[in-house]
């Protein structure tokens, strides 16, 4: 995973050992030596996390991490306060400030690139909610642009995972005042049947849960629906960083080391509450605007309208982020065959099955849009030319391998042409669309049923199965 990570500390020597290690695991690191100067990179360079040093003079960490989380700019961003400060009332306050996490120097390695990664993660899918919300408010629907820590996180509902009776009994009676209930489990399979009658909107587990795998309970919560974003918890002990590290990749959102500090407890569950209803309310006001002309009435899928603003709000942050942006642009092959051999309502038929299949094939961050007629538009951000080689063949051969059944019509073959144009400097939406454009033309003139890129050398095919021909008649 590449982010741009921002390091912040007054003395040099801690900046370069931080830089050197994420370099070294392939992030782009930005520094900054003292508040102001962290302030100012933040809103230049828009990093995807901040690690920042506490003791620092003049404008110390706990000040800057509040600046960064009352700038409506930058909000978003996470922190990672950085510290030798090992009291809990010293972490309280960092998350009382805005923090998402504390990493005592000296650095664990382990720790730290486990953190950064659940954090970009995290961050990646949060931007990716908020653009759409944003497009949304340039189209004239709803929008709301609430800050997380302007979200209530009172009459929350709270499921602890724990056998240990004195450890359960710690965390309810810290919790109580933010929960409107709390159930105790003391099994996964307990869990689960109370996931079944709750929505919860967080999940404490102790990794050391006697009879059961604390982490693979973890998974199979990001893998049920109803817990897939639901933030999760972990009750660990001094020495489990490197199983922590784990719970990291798997799905975790933060965790707290015995013995328990009660107003840590209730500092880390109330950011974590906060910022699940911030999802919440940035995904529901982003559905409810869906209804307001942004999508396809036939396949479902984001119509023009809808692409060309959140293209272009897409443009604009990867300019600023550097990073990768894809667009693909594909069309049927000889549809005009099919509306004219079988009818308007059959090509209806297949728009819609066709939709299905790609909506099955593409990323959840990436946006799936219906250009016109048959033609159609993915955008995929942080996406290189090689990964979107591996998606389209994925996706031309899904299309072309399997037949399309079409009600008293019977099976049909269809296939799909491809343009692929990577983001390059001066691009605007505009001429990131020709480019694809440009690159289907090229794969139907070519032959059809084909990937074609269109490259700073050429045209480049990267797939192709066997040429298509037009649908034969119904008797």
């Amino acid at each position: 995973m590449t982010a741009r990570v921002l390091v912040v500390d007054d003395l040099a020597p801690n900046v370069k050992l931080l830089e050197a290690k994420l370099t070294a695991e392939y992030f782009d690191v930005l520094t900054a030596m003292d508040g102001p100067g962290a302030l100012e990179a933040a809103r230049r360079h828009a990093p995807d996390i901040v690690l920042l040093d506490v003791m620092m003079p003049g404008m110390d960490g706990f000040e800057v991490c509040r600046r960064i989380k009352q700038d409506p700019r930058i909000w978003h961003i996470p922190v990672v306060m950085v510290t030798a400060l090992s009291d809990s009332a010293d972490r309280v306050r960092g998350l009382e400030a805005g923090a998402d996490d504390f990493l005592t120097k000296p650095v664990n390695d382990t720790a730290l690139f486990a953190r950064v990664r659940s954090l970009v993660r995290l961050k990646m899918l949060t931007d990716e909610w908020r653009l759409r919300e944003k497009t949304s408010g340039q189209l004239g629907v709803l929008s709301e642009d609430t800050a997380p820590n302007q979200v209530d996180v009172t009459g929350a509902n709270i499921l602890i995972i724990e056998d240990n009776i004195v450890d359960a009994a710690k965390v309810h009676d810290t919790l109580r005042d933010i929960a409107s209930r709390i159930e105790i489990a003391a099994s996964g399979k307990d869990a689960f049947e109370a996931i079944q009658r709750v929505d919860f909107d967080m999940v404490v587990i102790d990794l050391h849960l006697r009879g059961a795998d604390a982490l693979r309970l973890c998974s199979h919560l990001r893998a049920t629906d109803r817990t897939r974003h639901t933030p999760i918890l972990i009750l660990a002990e001094e020495d489990d960083i490197d199983r922590l590290a784990k719970g990291m990749d798997l799905g975790i959102n933060d965790y707290i080391i015995k013995p328990l500090d009660r107003n840590e407890l209730m500092a880390r569950a109330r950011t974590q509450i906060r910022r699940r209803r911030f999802q919440d309310r940035l995904r529901e006001n982003y559905e409810r605007s869906l209804t307001m002309a942004l999508t396809d009435p036939l396949t479902g899928l984001y119509n023009r309208r809808y692409l060309m603003t959140h293209l272009d709000g897409m443009v604009e942050r990867h300019q600023t982020s550097g990073k990768a942006l894809t667009l693909l642009m594909f069309d049927i092959d000889f549809f005009k065959s099919i509306n004219d051999n079988f009818g308007h309502p059959c090509g209806d038929a297949v728009l819609t099955e066709l939709a299905q299949r790609v909506r099955n094939n593409v990323r959840g961050f990436d946006t799936v849009a219906r250009f016109g007629g048959e033609e159609f538009v993915i955008v995929m951000p942080d996406t290189d030319l090689e990964v979107a080689r591996m998606v389209t063949e994925r996706l031309r051969r899904t299309i072309a391998e399997r037949t399309f059944d079409v009600p008293e019509v019977g099976s049909l073959s269809v296939s799909i042409s491809i343009g692929i144009a990577i983001f390059a400097d001066g691009d605007d939406a505009f001429a990131l669309l020709k480019r694809a454009d440009d690159a289907l033309y090229e794969a139907k003139r070519t032959g059809r049923n084909r990937v074609v890129a269109h490259t700073v050398d050429g045209y480049r095919t990267l797939d192709a199965g066997d040429p298509p021909v037009p649908q034969a008649k119904r008797d």
